[in-house]
């Protein structure tokens, strides 16, 4: 368990900004920043960053939060184990209670394996350059591949010691579970139950995720084995499609250069790195995936394809760009002269020379791909026919239009063909992708755009999924069309209603909002939340939906600390506004000011403090519940805080023009919020209505005329109080037809 005080101050340092940039590139848009969402791929950033509130969120998958719940989704970990990475990344030391034999069997088999496998590393690490067979052996092959120091460090590279379970003892007695290890691939297992250590003899080259957590391992052979390298199979946490090697030590590097060099081999990313040129990664010798390249794609848009001279080295240079294209990508690709491979071109060049050479030869790859198989072709007509359609396929792949059009033109020159004749063929390659790939997403993107609020699905959910969710502090899957459905029309507009109302609560809850009576007749400031829990006990209103509940109780909780922080907040700034005075009352001592001049100006600057000090705090009262809220432990309470407080839409700069004042919603809550609780009132008498109208035709159909009487009473009442609501909201009046 972390302390409430620790925890807090992890919660504090945590800033959102310097989180999701571990992970993805942003580029700041007005006051927030954007990206690829990280959670999913896509092509058109729809992944927000917002440093004053301090979350993040999609508005294509709806994932994101606070830089807890970020962790969180990103790294599959429970809240604890994201507070321990967070800690960890700001230098926050956090100290533990031992874990009890039952909480160690409880803990997540995704942690076990990160766990295990970090071990795994450490150990081969220190069999490196702490035991004799390992400097004999791995060290000195790794010295004579030209390896420095730093780099052995800085890419965590290890030998495995040459003796069948060396590891697998060394496992044992340091208290790890064989079987965990098994499935990692560290370890393997014979048919007669044997455990033995998989990379026994080999140097080790160790793949990291994104966030420097060890996913998997590679080991080269220093002996004549007919495998020359073995990697760590698919695992819980390791998927080969989605990481590449050398991203952990190369995305800063990509991001400061705009630009990704992507090569093949573990040697060839170290080589680069250790010449100077650092954003470098590799597939590692597997053909590129979508969700590779979307990762290199969430840090840069430039990606360069370095590979060797040969004829081989040409067709991996074919390989993926169609992918590549699809992706937005802006693709280059570099050949180096016979003979040299990425590693042994950096070594034997410094790393200027490296930078020249690419800067003089990379070459953009649709002009590539179009002279290399022109020259292939030769003069065959076929074969010409063959390059052409290629080469269109290619061009079809690009998504944007000026681009595709300028490309045309381009390999129509190239080809000697008409470029009309290009441009008919792109469309009608393009239209047949496109039309291919609309049929795969189809069910997605109904999934991505329908903005179903999670409470569509509480209510359905089976139990033993939220139960487990709930364990875990892992969100449970409640995306699902069938539970959806099950919702009628009248209660959908019913949550809708009440979520508008907790909106409000969650963004400006701590704000004054008007004048209350307590029960000694005395006139009191009342705050957007207490005003509501006012209005709801009195017309005996509550929410329905369990996770609409939990964050406005946890609201209700928060009132207390709130207070403290903002009388914190009020005292901090406190010498800034004096500052103000002391500064103001400079200049105007150096100036010839009557009496009355002089007052006038005092009055104007401690008015300007007044509305600054009123700014500030309301800013304060705005912010703080919010990071509160988007930070809880309960998953419900995060996920449905962080929704709530997304701005996905912000005045056009046209509102503005002419100097023309546009009142934000901030300062109408005046009028919103009793309309708000107007319509969620008016929803529920709605559904009253609805079931009066069916027990009264059930009793008239059986008929129970003294019912039928009663019910209609009850009837009318309901549409006259309908209609005094409906006055109130300024809506139309409820008739009773």
């Amino acid at each position: 368990m972390i302390d409430k005080a620790t925890v807090q101050r992890i919660k504090d340092a945590a800033d959102i900004v310097e989180v999701v940039s571990d992970y993805v590139h942003l580029t700041r848009r007005g006051s927030n920043y954007m990206g690829l969402c990280p959670f999913h791929n896509e092509r058109t950033p729809s992944f927000s960053v917002n440093k004053r509130r301090n979350f993040c969120y999609c508005f294509s998958c709806h994932k994101g939060g606070s830089p807890v719940n970020f962790i969180m989704e990103k790294e599959g970990i429970s809240y604890h184990d994201a507070l321990l990475q967070l800690a960890a990344k700001y230098g926050i030391e956090v100290h533990e209670r031992e874990l009890t034999d039952e909480e160690r069997d409880l803990q997540n088999e995704r942690d076990s394996m990160f766990t295990a496998n970090k071990w795994a590393m450490e150990q081969m690490s220190a069999n490196l350059t702490e035991t004799d067979e390992g400097k004999d052996v791995g060290l000195q092959y790794f010295y004579q591949r030209g390896l420095t120091d730093e780099a052995i460090r800085a890419f965590h590279l290890g030998y495995a010691i040459d003796r069948g379970n060396a590891l697998a003892t060394s496992a044992h007695n340091a208290g790890y579970d064989q079987n965990v290890l098994v499935k990692l691939g560290v370890l393997g297992k014979s048919q007669d139950g044997r455990i033995y250590d998989r990379f026994r003899g080999r140097v080790i080259f160790p793949v990291f995720t994104t966030s420097g957590k060890v996913v998997a391992f590679g080991g080269r052979t220093l002996k004549g084995d007919k495998a020359k390298y073995i990697n760590s199979p698919e695992s819980e946490i390791y998927k080969k499609s989605n990481e590449l090697y050398g991203i952990y030590q190369a995305k800063n590097s990509i991001v400061r250069e705009d630009k990704c060099f992507l090569v093949e081999g573990y040697m060839d990313v170290i080589g680069m790195w250790q010449s100077g040129l650092q954003n470098v990664v590799a597939s590692s010798g597997t053909a590129l995936t979508d969700g590779q390249i979307a990762m290199i794609h969430r840090f840069t848009s430039n990606v360069t394809l370095i590979y060797d001279g040969d004829n081989a080295g040409i067709h991996a240079a074919l390989r993926g760009i169609d992918m590549l294209l699809s992706h937005r990508l802006n693709v280059k690709v570099l050949l180096l002269p016979d003979g040299h491979d990425p590693d042994s071109f950096a070594k034997a060049h410094t790393p200027d020379e490296f930078r020249q050479y690419i800067a003089d030869n990379e070459t953009d790859i649709i002009r590539f791909k179009t002279k290399v198989l022109l020259n292939a072709s030769g003069n065959d007509p076929q074969q010409r026919s063959a390059a052409i359609h290629s080469i269109v396929e290619s061009l079809a792949c690009i998504p944007d239009n000026i681009a595709r059009n300028v490309y045309i033109g381009e390999c129509a020159r190239l080809l000697g063909v008409e470029e009309s004749v290009i441009a008919v063929e792109t469309r009608r390659a393009r239209a047949k992708a496109v039309n291919n790939a609309s049929r795969t997403r189809t069910y997605t993107a109904i999934d991505a755009t329908d903005n179903t609020t999670p409470s569509d699905t509480q209510q359905t959910q089976p139990a033993a999924q939220t139960a487990q969710a709930a364990q875990t502090n892992e969100p449970a899957n409640t995306n699902t069309q069938a539970s959806r459905r099950r919702l009628s029309p009248q209660d959908r507009r019913l949550q809708k209603c009440e979520e508008e109302v907790l909106r409000y609560c969650v963004r400006y809850g701590m704000l004054y909002f008007c004048e209350g009576i307590d029960g000694n007749g005395e006139t009191v400031p009342m705050n957007i939340n207490q005003y509501v829990r006012s209005e709801l006990g009195e017309d005996n209103m509550a929410f329905s939906v369990e996770a609409y509940r939990k964050v406005f109780e946890e609201l209700d909780r928060l009132s207390a600390p709130f207070n403290e922080a903002f009388a914190e907040f009020a005292a901090s700034k406190e010498p800034e506004y004096e500052e103000m005075r002391t500064s103001r009352y400079a200049e105007l001592s150096e100036k010839q000011l009557s009496l009355a001049e002089m007052q006038n100006e005092e009055q104007q600057l401690e008015q300007a403090i007044a509305e600054k000090r009123n700014a500030d705090l309301a800013e304060f009262a705005m912010i703080w519940p919010g990071q509160q809220l988007a930070n809880d432990e309960d998953n419900d309470v995060r996920t449905t805080a962080t929704r709530l407080l997304t701005e996905k839409y912000m005045l056009s700069r046209v509102y503005s023009r002419n100097g023309a004042h546009v009142a934000d919603e901030s300062e109408r809550l005046g009028e919103l919020i009793p309309r708000a609780l107007d319509e969620w009132k008016d929803s529920i008498l709605q559904q009253r209505q609805q079931d009066l109208r069916k027990q009264l035709a059930d009793a008239s159909a059986a008929g129970d005329t003294a019912a039928v009487s009663q019910l209609q009473q009850e009837l009318l009442n309901l549409i006259a109080m309908r209609s005094q609501v409906a006055r109130n909201i300024g809506d139309r009046i409820i008739s009773a037809t």
